[in-house]
């Protein structure tokens, strides 16, 4: 595998303990700490006053309990000497007269600092202001471990090896209270935050707190990681489960259930959270009051387990994909509806050509006219055979039109096109992009006149994967009153029409049979009855570029970090070669075509990645390519059968 940065191995880990028995906590955690290193962990999250035990109660007053602490803190900072990782571990810290329960954190050898708890709980089973006192406002220094650290809530560790890797700690508590830490922490730069725990477990709680914490990784846009006492606590009044998990930007990336082994490790993908924080322009940086304390560490990565999924615009798990074909069908037919409303349009008029865009479209605009209480007679759907159309697709074109209870209109436009190409002087022979755009720019002809005629609008059916790749005549299809797939990439389209098939016994046949047909303009004629032009043969593979599209665009990935990831996420199913040669096409059509996408009709925005001009995609027309080809360009492929 190639090397990826931009990535930082995280963990949380419960060891189990004894209550008070710091000498034997300690090697616990020790145990933890190797497990994670040989794990490629570089940031391990362990839970609150895990060195004592969080449920010491009044032995936390007890010097005995608090040198011994420090003496197990002491041993914990040598031994990590050789562990290549960072870890916080939670203990209570003796100052000024007062105690506090702090994370420790510390690695390679080294106290980097502690950071007080700031909220401290005293209300139904919890009791800590009897023992501990909040986190002080100011920033100061202890001595401890024989050198001096930073003792408070704003310091920010950051990683001189990898800039983006910067983290800071919240305790427990201070998650649950209206303005948490955390919040402070992100807005000073933190990309990660750990929260040391001892949350006891009752009915719902698990859920309640994942949620939370999910919810505060999106809010914030971070990695949170979260340890959860367990093992080894007291049960005199309360169980601990030791919940541990780790989110990411809202999403759940690993999770150990309570009462499970009490490991949660997963990748924290730095640069995408950097990526969303510079696009969001409401997130705000301040850094006042914080202090930096570095550490290095190498945290590249040969081994991302991380799973990268190779359709990012579809869901994997089927519930999740039906909820989510079903929303769109509503989004697509409330903009529809919308612009047939305010037009006043008596007619939507649709070119069907069998196959799976114009298939969605017409689906969508029949629903749209259901919840309108209008007629289905009002879609005017016309199919438009020339050179290339096949006998099936055509076929298929009247079978969907007579399945929805729509009469289909068949304008044959071959003699349109000849005359055409011979007003122009072109030959028909040629087969060049002359003869083939004349007939998508009649068929948009056609289209509109009738549209004129009926008093209605032509509703375009062009998807998102081929408004990122030109693949449109200008003033062809391209061209439409209302693009209303224009936020729907080919992969989801596919899925979106199965999904109707499958909830839709009367159009089931019908639908399956477009569905397995090859994706094609049907410019050329055909071999036989067969499709002779294939658009994946041409463009390539559309799950390659919704691929590219996904990573290029909603998260600014560079090409060779697309390139990599694309082969983790095909593994076997594409040759690295062909994947350069691919994403060499997906960059050089995606610039070249932009002045396609910089005059497109209105159409609904569905997902996080949409192309329209007036929407999320600002792009000049005449911008460069060359330094994203240059990058791929320096791309090194083994072709050895070994490599």
């Amino acid at each position: 595998m190639r090397a990826l940065d931009g990535y930082v191995r995280v963990a949380a880990a419960t060891p189990p303990i004894r209550v008070a028995d710091c000498a034997r906590n300690a090697e616990r955690i020790l145990s933890s700490m190797r497990r994670a290193a040989e794990d490629g962990v570089r940031l391990l999250c362990l839970p609150e006053l895990c060195v004592t035990g969080y449920t010491c109660g009044d032995l936390f007053l007890q010097e005995t309990l608090l040198k011994s602490a420090c003496d197990a803190l002491a041993y914990l900072v040598r031994e990590s000497a050789g562990i290549p990782l960072i870890a916080a571990a939670g203990i209570p810290l003796a100052h000024g007269g007062k105690l506090f329960n702090t994370a420790a954190i510390f690695g390679c050898g080294k106290l980097l600092g502690f950071v007080p708890k700031t909220h401290m709980p005293n209300y139904n089973e919890f009791y800590e202001l009897r023992h501990f006192s909040p986190a002080l406002k100011d920033m100061l220094s202890v001595n401890s471990c024989g050198c001096e650290v930073p003792f408070g809530t704003r310091s920010i560790f950051q990683c001189d090896r990898e800039p983006s890797f910067k983290f800071a700690v919240e305790i427990c508590e201070d998650l649950w209270v209206p303005a948490a830490p955390s919040c402070f922490h992100a807005m000073a730069g933190a990309a990660i935050i750990l929260n040391l725990s001892a949350s006891d477990e009752t009915i719902g709680k698990a859920a309640y707190r994942r949620t939370l914490a999910a919810g505060q990784s999106a809010r914030l846009v971070c990695g949170y990681v979260y340890a959860d006492a367990g093992h080894g606590e007291s049960s005199s009044d309360v169980v601990f489960g030791g919940h541990n998990f780790i989110c990411e930007n809202g999403e759940t990336l690993s999770e150990s259930p309570p009462f499970g082994d009490g490991w949660a490790a997963a990748e924290i993908d730095l640069f995408s959270i950097e990526h969303d924080r510079r696009r969001i322009n409401t997130w705000n940086r301040d850094e006042s009051g914080y202090s930096t304390v570095r550490f290095s560490l190498d945290v590249r990565t040969n081994s991302l387990r991380r799973r990268v999924d190779p359709h990012p615009f579809v869901p994997s798990d089927e519930n999740e994909k039906n909820l989510r074909c079903e929303a769109i069908l509503d989004m697509q037919a409330a903009g529809v509806g919308k612009r047939v409303e305010h037009t006043g349009a008596k007619t939507a008029v649709i070119g069907i050509s069998g196959g799976l865009d114009s298939c969605l479209a017409l689906l969508v605009t029949a629903r749209a006219f259901a919840k309108l209480g209008r007629p289905m007679s009002d879609i005017v759907a016309v199919t438009m055979p020339c050179f290339g159309t096949t006998s099936r697709t055509k076929s298929n074109a009247i079978r969907l039109c007579e399945a929805i209870g729509i009469k289909c209109r068949e304008i044959c436009i071959t003699d349109s096109v000849k005359l055409h190409l011979s007003d122009i002087g072109a030959s028909e022979e040629a087969r060049d992009v002359v003869y083939e755009n004349a007939q998508a720019r009649i068929r948009t002809l056609v289209l509109m006149s009738l549209a004129n005629q009926s008093g209605g609008i032509v509703v375009g059916t062009g998807d998102l994967s081929e408004l990122a790749l030109g693949w449109a005549t200008y003033n062809g299809d391209h061209m439409s009153m209302y693009g209303v797939n224009a936020g729907v990439p080919k992969t989801l389209v596919r899925h979106i029409v199965r999904y109707v098939a499958e909830a839709t016994p009367p159009l089931r046949d019908v639908l399956e049979d477009i569905l397995a047909t090859p994706v094609s303009p049907e410019l050329l004629p055909p071999s036989g009855d067969d499709i002779s032009q294939q658009t994946e043969d041409i463009v390539g593979p559309y799950e390659l570029h919704d691929f590219f599209l996904y990573h290029a665009v909603r998260w600014g990935r560079r090409p060779a970090r697309v390139f990599a990831m694309c082969e983790l996420a095909f593994g076997d199913s594409y040759p690295p070669s062909v994947i350069l040669k691919w994403l060499r096409v997906f960059y050089r059509r995606f610039f070249a075509q932009q002045f396609k996408r910089n005059c497109l009709p209105d159409g609904p925005k569905i997902g996080s990645v949409t192309l329209s001009p007036r929407g999320d995609w600002r792009m000049p027309s005449d911008a460069d390519s060359s330094a994203w080809i240059k990058e791929l360009d320096e791309i090194e492929i083994d072709e050895s059968p070994e490599g």
